[in-house]
């Protein structure tokens, strides 16, 4: 597995790339009341991320994905489509973000709640958004990837809940997906195996949190991701680089 090491310049188009994804997020994040439809939403991040010069919307298109926003609603994990569903105090979405500026690629997540939400949906995101930076916090250079997986999917386990199987973090840069890609749970017995997490690595995490059950099921669309327990999931995503041998977020405002 070649996983590409970034300059410094390289690393500064990325994050430049990603404070745009994290300013969109804030954006619709502060923007969302009930009442608007997914497409609306969908629209509002578009156009926030094309009022930046030179910057794209990167899943639009992206191996034929529809929308610039995926808006991932209650059931929906990932990769939802927006259509004209309209938003109601209770429900709980996902807002999954990419930007392409300059050559270079952003990508970052959050699961926020409408209105007034369930105790039982707020600890279903605080699962997602608390493995993140758990993980974000221990990553170190020598350590495994494999291991970081590992580690990821002890803390999901302990909240109670369990990872979607069969997606994952992934590397970026001048794609928007790289090497390696990052599981949020252990492939095979021993996470002391496969390549280490070193200098100038940049990757997307992105703990897919679900709550019975974690294998996936595609929906008619050919894109929502559901649970095969059919409950709400949650989702959360940081894009990071190894710099002075721990990890930086680049996808914050």
């Amino acid at each position: 597995m070649a996983i590409p090491l970034k300059k410094p310049h390289e690393i500064e188009k990325i994050r430049a790339a990603n404070k745009i994804v994290a300013e969109t997020l804030e954006y619709l994040k502060n923007n969302l009341k009930e009442g608007m439809t997914l497409k609306e939403i969908n629209q509002q991040g578009e156009d926030f991320i094309q009022s930046h010069k030179g910057a794209k919307p990167a899943f639009k298109g992206l191996y034929g994905f529809p929308a610039g926003v995926c808006t991932s609603l209650n059931e929906v994990i990932i990769h939802g489509i927006p259509d004209d569903t309209v938003i109601k105090n209770g429900d709980i979405l996902g807002l999954d973000i990419g930007v392409e500026l300059d050559g270079y690629f952003g990508d970052a997540a959050i699961t926020v709640g409408i209105g007034e939400i369930s105790e039982d949906d707020k600890r279903l995101i605080a699962c997602s958004y608390d493995a993140l930076m758990y993980a974000i916090d221990i990553i170190k250079t020598g350590m495994r990837f494999k291991e970081l997986s590992y580690l990821i999917e002890q803390f999901i386990h302990k909240r109670g809940f369990v990872p979607l199987k069969s997606f994952c973090g992934h590397g970026i840069g001048k794609k928007p997906h790289e090497e390696p890609e990052i599981p949020n749970y252990l492939e095979g017995k021993n996470p002391k195996a496969g390549p280490k997490i070193k200098n100038g690595m940049v990757f997307c995490l992105e703990p897919m949190i679900c709550q019975k059950d974690g294998r996936a099921k595609i929906l008619d669309d050919k894109w929502s991701v559901v649970s095969e327990d059919g409950l709400r999931g949650s989702h959360y995503e940081h894009c990071v680089a190894v710099i002075d041998n721990k990890a930086e977020i680049l996808s914050k405002v």
